[in-house]
C-alpha cells in the first residue's frame, strides 16, 4: 500500500481500535438538519475548507493539490459508516499532524457549534440552498 494511503487510513484505524480523544467521545451534533447551520456551515466551508477540499469536498482544492498526502474526499467520506459524529468532530478540531497529514486544527480558530455547522452542511450534501 503506498505510503499516502497508509497515512490516510491511520486516523480510521485509530479510531476503530482505540476510539476518539476522551473529549471528543460520545459528541453528537444538534444541528443535523437545520437549514440556518446548513447555511452557516456552508459559510464556513468555504471560508475555512473550500480551498484544500474542493467546493464540493473532492479533495480538489487549488492549496490542496500540492499535498502529499491528498486532502481527504469529503463528498464519498461523509456517506461512510466511519463518519460518525464524534469521529468529524475529532479530525476537524485536532487535524491531522499527528497522523502526518497537512489538515490544520481548527479548535482553536472555530468554535465547537461552528464545527457542527460544517458537519451539517457536509452531511447535507455540501448544499448550496438557502435557508428556509
Amino acid at each position: 500500500m503506498p505510503k499516502g494511503m497508509q497515512v490516510l487510513l491511520l486516523r480510521h484505524w485509530t479510531y476503530v481500535n482505540h476510539a476518539v480523544p476522551e473529549a471528543y467521545q460520545n459528541a453528537r451534533s444538534k444541528f443535523q438538519g437545520d437549514s440556518v447551520a446548513i447555511l452557516e456551515g456552508g459559510q464556513l466551508y468555504n471560508q475555512h475548507c473550500t480551498s484544500c477540499h474542493g467546493a464540493n469536498g473532492l479533495g480538489n482544492g487549488i492549496a490542496g493539490k500540492s499535498f502529499m498526502p491528498s486532502p481527504a474526499l469529503l463528498s464519498y467520506m461523509i456517506k461512510q459508516p466511519i463518519s460518525a459524529d464524534e469521529y468529524l468532530l475529532w479530525a476537524i478540531a485536532d487535524g491531522g499532524v499527528q497522523f502526518q497529514t497537512s489538515m490544520p486544527a481548527f479548535k482553536d480558530k472555530l468554535a465547537r457549534d461552528e464545527i457542527w455547522k460544517v458537519i451539517a452542511y457536509m452531511r447535507a450534501g455540501f448544499s448550496k440552498k438557502k435557508a428556509k
